[in-house]
C-alpha cells in the first residue's frame, strides 16, 4: 500500500505503483528477475525519477523487491495470490488471480468479497477488463458486492511503532496521517475498480457490469473473496513491521498488514455433500456475508 508525490501529486506515484505490482503479480517480472533500469522504468511511465525512486523504496518496504547499487533491482518475492496461466487451483494454498479469472469465465460473474483496502482486487479486476477488451472471454453480467470497514472505525493499523509517534502524526485536531493513508488508497481503489466495470458496461462490452460497496463497523482482521455457491478463499491478514513512507517525505516505522502477503486458502461447495468441510465453511461464510449486506441496507 501506498502514497506519495511525485508528477501531479500523489496520481503518477500510484499509476506506476500500481502497474509494477500488477506485473510481478502476472509474472511479467518472475521471481529472481530484474526491474528495468529506473531512468528506464521513468520514460517507460512518462514520469521523473523521483517518482520511480518513491515507488521502488515503497515496494522494497514491503518486501517484494531488493536493490543493491551496481546489481539492480530484482523481484524476491512474489505475491501468494498471484494469477498464473492456469485456471486450475493450488490444492492447500490458494491465488487469488486464478479465483478471479474462474468467476470471469462465467457467463454471469459473481463476488462478493471483505476485504481492508481493495488493493488486490482492484489489480485483478483490471486485469480482467483487459482480457474482456481483447474477446478473450465475454460475461454476461458481472456482480460485485463489496464490504470495507467504515471510515468511522478506528483501526488497529497501520499504527507507528515509537510511542509518542502517534499523537505527532495525527497533529491538532486532525485525524493519524497512516490512517488517512490507509483510507485514502482505499478509496482510490474502490474508485478504480468500479470505474473499470463501469468502463465496460459503457463501451458496450458487458451489458451489465457494477460494484456496489458498503461499510461495516467492523476490523477487517482477514481478507475473504466468496464466488457465491461455488468457492471460497480465506486468508488472515498478518502484521509486520515496516516503514511506511509518507506524502511529505516522512519515514515512519510501523506495524501494519500486507494484503498482498496474505496467504489465501481454498475452500470448495461440494453439492454432493452439504456436510464436507468445504460445503460448511461456504454456507457459514456466505450467510456471514449476506447477514452484514442485509443489515447495513436497512440502516443506510
Amino acid at each position: 500500500m501506498g502514497e506519495g508525490r511525485g508528477d501531479g501529486g500523489g496520481t503518477e506515484f500510484d499509476r506506476v505503483l500500481g502497474e509494477l505490482r500488477t506485473r510481478i503479480a502476472d509474472g511479467r517480472y518472475p521471481l529472481d528477475s530484474q526491474l528495468p533500469p529506473q531512468r528506464e522504468l521513468a520514460e517507460m511511465f512518462d514520469v521523473s525519477r523521483d517518482t520511480v525512486q518513491r515507488v521502488i523504496r515503497e515496494l522494497n518496504s514491503e518486501g517484494w523487491i531488493r536493490s543493491r547499487q551496481g546489481s539492480g533491482t530484482r523481484v524476491v518475492k512474489r505475491p501468494t495470490h498471484a494469477g498464473t496461466s492456469s485456471q486450475e487451483p493450488p490444492r492447500v494454498r490458494a491465488a487469488l488471480g486464478a479465483f478471479i479469472a474462474r468467476a470471469f469465465a462465467q457467463p454471469v460473474v459473481q463476488l462478493d468479497v471483505f476485504t481492508l483496502t481493495s488493493e488486490s482486487l482492484d489489480a485483478h479486476i483490471r486485469l480482467q477488463a483487459e482480457r474482456i477488451r481483447l474477446g478473450e472471454i465475454r460475461p454476461e453480467r458481472i456482480e460485485l458486492r463489496l464490504l470495507l470497514p467504515a471510515e468511522s472505525v478506528d483501526l488497529p493499523y497501520p499504527r507507528a511503532r515509537v510511542t509518542g509517534v502517534g499523537e505527532e502524526l495525527q497533529g491538532q485536531g486532525r485525524p493519524n496521517r497512516l490512517q488517512e493513508r490507509l483510507r485514502g488508497i482505499t478509496r482510490r481503489h474502490t474508485t478504480s475498480l468500479r470505474v473499470a466495470l463501469l468502463d465496460l458496461q459503457a463501451e458496450g462490452l458487458v451489458p451489465s457490469a457494477d460494484a456496489v460497496i458498503r461499510y461495516v463497523p467492523l476490523v477487517p482482521t482477514y481478507k475473504l473473496y466468496l464466488r457465491p455457491g461455488a468457492e471460497a478463499l480465506f486468508g488472515p491478514y498478518e502484521v509486520v513491521e515496516r516503514p511506511i513512507l509518507l506524502d511529505d517525505g516522512t519515514e515512519v516505522d510501523a506495524l501494519d498488514v500486507l494484503g498482498l502477503g496474505s496467504t489465501l486458502t481454498r475452500h470448495v461447495n461440494d453439492e454432493g455433500d452439504p456436510d464436507s468441510p468445504g460445503s460448511v465453511f461456504m454456507e457459514s461464510m456466505q450467510g456471514w456475508f449476506d447477514s452484514c449486506w442485509n443489515l447495513l441496507a436497512e440502516t443506510t
